[in-house]
């Protein structure tokens, strides 16, 4: 007799990088991103997240807390934040002023997760930061000091920040690597691991970070996130065409060619020479992309393999209406993969 193995039923969540697609504008891909995040709403996700990259003709998100004011103020109840904001690129009390007084306007709907990464190629970091030289002890110093503006103000402080202070905004440390899993292990921080694009390193950050997690006053357990690039359609086969967008995009960010989202293409990866389809697998090797069942079994498969209290699925389809059936796909499907894990 085998013993059931159990399968954790993590939370479904949200990362949308405001594609622009080919043939589309700006404002057709800010309203795309209004329309999902109501409809992740509806499907009763628990989080919808926006990026800041810059200079990117293919990502409209570079203004992430003016968006994420924008999605909240169009939905109700889902959290809406940034996943996150490169820490490096902003001096901290602007942070806590921008995310103090999104939260005052949408309470116990604002998350706030960092990154230490510049998001951007060294021309446009040079014309964001200015001369700014960052040292590997900045960020955490960044963390710290911005998690004190969002704390109750203490008397005789003297750098308040207005709004923002006794916010108390949650905070996130993102990271595709081993440094931001320590980090936010020894601070107490909930954690989301960027295995959308980096997974190399996934099991072994999230074992660290579980290994050396310091209860805190914001988080007594470890909690962690991972992202999940995403294609769901009626067949498997389709599911395979509408991914070849994505795979096109992909392949255009490793060869330093980046555009905007193309329209998909039959048998993508069977043209391409075998390093680059090869290269596209490893960039996405986390994804789940198919018909209903090739996706319960897929996210159930990550469940049990990473034991992570929520999923956050990354999708890009180029047709917006497709995009939604796919996430009205995988919301049947994870009920389907943890229900039966409960029967």
């Amino acid at each position: 007799m085998t013993t059931p193995v159990h399968l954790p039923s993590p939370r479904l969540s949200m990362l949308d990088l405001v594609t622009v697609r080919q043939g589309g504008t700006v404002a057709e891909a800010l309203a795309t991103a209004r329309r999902t995040a109501q409809h992740a709403e509806a499907l009763d996700f628990t989080r919808y997240w926006v990026a800041e990259h810059h200079n990117m003709p293919g990502v409209a998100s570079s203004a992430t807390a003016v968006l994420v004011g924008h999605l909240a103020g169009a939905t109700e109840r889902i959290r809406v934040g940034a996943g996150g904001i490169m820490l490096p690129n902003h001096a901290p009390l602007v942070v806590a002023e921008a995310f103090g007084t999104l939260a005052e306007l949408y309470p116990s709907r604002i998350d706030l997760g960092l990154g230490r990464a510049p998001g951007t190629d060294a021309l446009t970091m040079r014309a964001l930061r200015r001369d700014r030289v960052e040292r590997e002890d900045d960020f955490p110093a960044d963390v710290a000091e911005l998690q004190q503006l969002l704390a109750p103000a203490r008397p005789g402080q003297r750098l308040v920040a207005m709004p923002g202070a006794g916010t108390e905004v949650p905070i996130w440390l993102l990271g595709s690597s081993l440094y931001s899993a320590r980090l936010a292990a020894e601070r107490g921080l909930p954690y989301a691991f960027a295995s959308h694009f980096a997974p190399r390193l996934l099991l072994q950050a999230i074992a660290l970070y579980r290994r050396e997690f310091r209860p805190s006053a914001t988080l007594q357990q470890p909690y962690v996130m991972i992202g999940v690039p995403l294609i769901a359609a009626p067949t498997d086969a389709e599911a395979d065409y509408l991914a070849s967008s994505k795979y096109q995009w992909v392949l255009g960010i490793l060869t330093n060619r980046r555009g905007r989202l193309p329209p998909p293409v039959e048998h993508y990866l069977a043209g391409l020479p075998p390093e680059h389809s090869a290269a596209i697998r490893d960039f996405l090797a986390a994804e789940v992309t198919g018909g209903p069942e090739t996706v319960r079994a897929g996210l159930a498969r990550l469940a049990a393999l990473t034991q992570v209290d929520e999923l956050m699925l990354v999708c890009d389809v180029h047709d917006p209406e497709l995009r939604l059936r796919s996430l009205d796909i995988a919301a049947a499907a994870h009920a389907a993969a943890f229900a039966s894990a409960t029967d």
